[in-house]
């Protein structure tokens, strides 16, 4: 959706390593580059992984989201496959990729910290900065042309901020709605989306009984 920031994530197939060396990163960050250009797309935080990357996004415009992601992971495929000469055996990916709107306020900032910390929580690296594939490392080196500003002011202390591990509940709450593909946000700007995305699944908001529910129809929802 235009205007929204989004959390978007996609594994490997069978969670195998597709970024197994400096090469591969390489192509995927110098691919996202490009789309970002191409597409202008405003690429606020990034973090490639070993089997699977984040990007935070904001898009301004309908359908420009699903364009970018298409020309991003089908020509990194086409490019993988040819690198490692596996044409013709199937998707790199798993899936289609997930995007979870993200409400721009202190949500944003838990998001943001979730896909910096990304790193330090698989053991790579002591400190976000210190892994070369992502934002982090660009803006401590200076070297972030593309990367566009937040929707909510940086913290001057950032660095420090998203070193510190995120409150279990935060953590939390940040993985269900990457488990769920729900927007990410407060109760009442979570009620917003889910109608803008006529999602019918029943949502559950702190304070809000469980009720049974005669099972509707889930719609299918391009983010």
């Amino acid at each position: 959706m235009a205007g929204i920031p989004h959390h978007v994530i996609n594994r490997a197939s069978r969670r195998a390593v597709i970024f197994g060396v400096d090469e591969d990163y390489q192509t995927f960050e110098d691919l996202l580059i490009a789309a970002s250009h191409d597409y202008r797309m405003r690429v606020l935080d990034f973090v490639i992984m070993p089997n699977h990357f984040h990007l935070i996004l904001w898009p301004d415009a309908d359908l420009q989201l699903s364009r970018f992601m298409q020309w991003l992971t089908g020509t990194q495929t086409q490019r993988w496959h040819a690198a490692h000469g596996t044409s013709g055996t199937g998707p790199l990916y798993q899936g289609r990729f997930k995007a979870i709107p993200v409400q721009a306020d202190h949500h944003f900032l838990t998001v943001a910290r979730y896909v910096a910390r990304n790193p330090v929580l698989a053991l790579l690296v002591p400190r976000i900065e210190e892994w070369r594939w992502s934002a982090a490392w660009h803006r401590c080196n200076n070297c972030d042309p593309f990367l566009a500003q937040w929707p909510v002011p940086m913290p001057p202390n950032w660095l420090a901020i998203a070193n510190d591990p995120l409150p279990e509940a935060e953590l939390t709450a940040v993985r269900e709605a990457v488990a769920l593909n729900w927007p990410y946000g407060d109760a009442e700007w979570m009620r917003e989306m889910a109608e803008q995305f006529a999602i019918r699944r029943a949502l559950r908001f702190p304070g809000r009984p469980r009720t049974r529910a005669r099972p509707r129809p889930l719609v299918a929802v391009a983010l």
